[in-house]
């Protein structure tokens, strides 16, 4: 028998450093944070996820989260039939990939009831209507630049790890090198074959999301900046919309949480 669901839905409460460790679902999931920023860890890619945003995972793709902060998880998870992209070139579709989409007050509404709804199923025509709007705000979402590329060898991880920890640690890459056991040659030439970019570009993209996040959690420019490592905020706008192509004020939230 056909299953008579198109969405599921789960709603918990987490405290500040509560880690799901990696996992997967045959169904595709849409993890969004009423309150709280989420970083969302899949393969070698890092999404950092404030309450203005959610990140879109299709079936089958394995990913951890960590909590930064006290966090009010939403999840929707979209049946395989759903979650598939489409062929069609004029039908929008959800992402093939992960994706931050951008949640705008209609579409975090839509979330928040069907999560109080607690399923939808194909059978009943009014849920099987609710389904479709959803897909279609969801499938028209903004697509964001919320991700960063994670190292692989153990070295840059714990450079990575370190600079994720604090993104404004002032220390250079010697200083950090000699911390991790490798010289500066090496770290810069392990972040360009296992990123795609410099060090220097990673570690600005970094705070740039790091402030983001920030930023979704209710921070002020100024403070978003200055706790990301930037010594003054026109240079943190200049950076930001230079790197993100919007001004931080983008990310700040326009609606309360709850």
């Amino acid at each position: 028998m056909a299953d008579p669901f198109l969405i599921r839905s789960l709603a918990l409460t987490f405290s500040d450093g509560h880690r799901l460790h990696a996992h997967r679902h045959d169904w595709g999931q849409l993890l969004y944070a009423a309150r709280g920023v989420m970083r969302v860890t899949a393969g070698d890619v890092v999404w950092l996820v404030p309450p203005a945003q959610a990140v879109w995972l299709p079936p089958g793709v394995g990913h951890a989260v960590d909590m930064r902060g006290a966090v009010a998880m939403r999840t929707l998870y979209i049946a395989p039939t759903l979650a598939a992209p489409t062929l069609a070139a004029d039908v929008d579709a959800l992402p093939a990939a992960c994706q931050v989409l951008g949640v705008a007050p209609l579409l975090r509404e839509l979330i928040l009831h069907v999560v109080s709804v607690g399923m939808l199923r194909a059978d009943l025509p009014d849920q099987a209507r609710l389904a479709g709007v959803l897909m279609d705000r969801l499938a028209a979402a903004e697509r964001l630049p919320l991700s960063l590329p994670w190292p692989r060898d153990r070295r840059a991880i714990a450079v990575a790890e370190r600079l994720r920890r604090d993104p404004a640690d002032g220390a250079d890459l010697d200083a950090l090198g000699a911390a991790a056991g490798a010289s500066a040659r090496t770290l810069q030439r392990l972040f360009k074959e296992e990123t795609g970019q410099r060090f220097g570009e990673w570690r600005q993209r970094l705070r740039l999301l790091h402030a983001a996040s920030l930023l979704g959690s209710g921070l002020s420019v100024t403070q978003a900046g200055l706790e990301s490592g930037y010594d003054s905020t026109s240079a943190f706008v200049s950076a930001f919309r230079r790197r993100l192509g919007v001004t931080p004020a983008r990310y700040r939230p326009s609606i309360s949480a709850s």
